[in-house]
């Protein structure tokens, strides 16, 4: 009797053994998910984004593309904000597309190679193999990783949270937190296919900016003249609004404001007006920005994107990059003034 249950005994702290043995470490997960980049050429895949920089959250529907060496089509929507716009890169370049106002730029541009990007499965994965400190944890059918950002606000929003499904090491969400560990930009990932078959045109910038078109009506001409002015809830310390003026203009009117302080920029808004028809794309200096709610277009001294029907611009000496996309990602509001 006693030698059966010392076999059994032994038996069970085998089995328990064994399932240790199961559990993959950080370095495992790792190594696999630097294999698993090796073997996809391609994905499409859909999320929720939630955006809380503003007064109240912003949620968007974003439609990823992505195909094997630098193809790349990303759709953002919010249909009751009327903000549509799509990001495509293909051997022509970089474009960003507004269909309401039938307009798109070009960007001479390594987007999105430059900084993170929280909805591209790659550069998620980037972003793990590169941070040697990176924090691991098994929970459930995930695996969690928390790692440094990459993103020109990075001192703003320094960390992330990355879980992966244990399964398909495919993504689950991303929490993009700021210095106190609040989660500022979340993607919920819905749905992801590897190894997706495109249509040969799929990522043909003519065909995109018609297809696009096709799904958005273009705005009507005065339908934002009367939008709300908007103001910045967040800026560095120690810089105040000191003036604003408004000026006519031929198809409504121009606000200008002015902030002071320790640093100083200017904020100019104004209705966007739509072209007539879809023209050809108009080259613009700096790197597109994901703004979360907007892309926009940044340079060393301005920033620039397109909200609700509204175009804005902040210009600035002083202000760093970090600093103005930080501003321009507040800016959704009335509250602050």
């Amino acid at each position: 009797m006693r030698k059966h249950l010392v076999s059994a005994l032994l038996g069970i702290v085998l089995l328990l053994g064994l399932a240790g043995c199961g559990a993959k470490s950080q370095e495992d997960v790792v190594k696999a998910l630097d294999e698993k980049m090796d073997e996809v050429s391609s994905y499409q895949a859909t999320a929720k984004l939630t955006l809380k920089t503003g007064a109240e959250p912003q949620v968007y529907d974003v439609e990823i593309w992505y195909k094997q060496p630098h193809y790349y089509r990303v759709s953002l929507k919010n249909d009751e904000k009327n903000q549509n716009q799509m990001i495509l890169r293909n051997d022509e370049g970089v474009f960003v597309i507004t269909p309401a106002l039938n307009k798109s730029f070009r960007f001479q541009s390594d987007w999105p190679k430059n900084t993170s990007q929280a909805y591209l499965y790659e550069s998620l994965v980037k972003d793990i193999l590169s941070d040697k400190k990176a924090s691991f944890k098994a929970k459930g059918d995930h695996y969690v990783f928390e790692t440094k950002t990459n993103y020109p606000n990075s001192q703003v929003i320094p960390k992330q949270e990355i879980t992966l499904n244990k399964k398909d090491l495919a993504p689950v969400s991303v929490k993009v937190m700021d210095t106190d560990m609040k989660a500022l930009l979340t993607v919920q990932f819905s749905k992801i296919e590897f190894n997706k078959k495109f249509d040969k045109n799929a990522f043909d910038t003519t065909k995109n900016m018609t297809g696009a078109r096709l799904e958005v009506p273009t705005m009507a001409k005065g339908e934002n003249e009367a939008a709300e002015v908007m103001y910045p809830i967040n800026m560095p310390t120690g810089v105040e609004q000191i003036d604003e003026k408004e000026i006519a203009t031929k198809d409504g009117k121009r606000v200008i404001m002015t902030f002071g302080g320790k640093k100083s920029f200017t904020l100019i808004q104004e209705a966007a007006q739509a072209l007539p028809t879809f023209g050809s794309s108009a080259l613009v200096n700096g790197e597109p920005v994901d703004l979360g709610f907007a892309i926009g277009a940044l340079t060393d001294h301005s920033l620039t994107w397109t909200y609700k029907g509204i175009e804005f611009m902040i210009a600035s000496e002083d202000l760093t990059k970090d600093e103005m996309v930080m501003i321009a990602q507040s800016v959704q509001g009335k509250e602050a003034k």
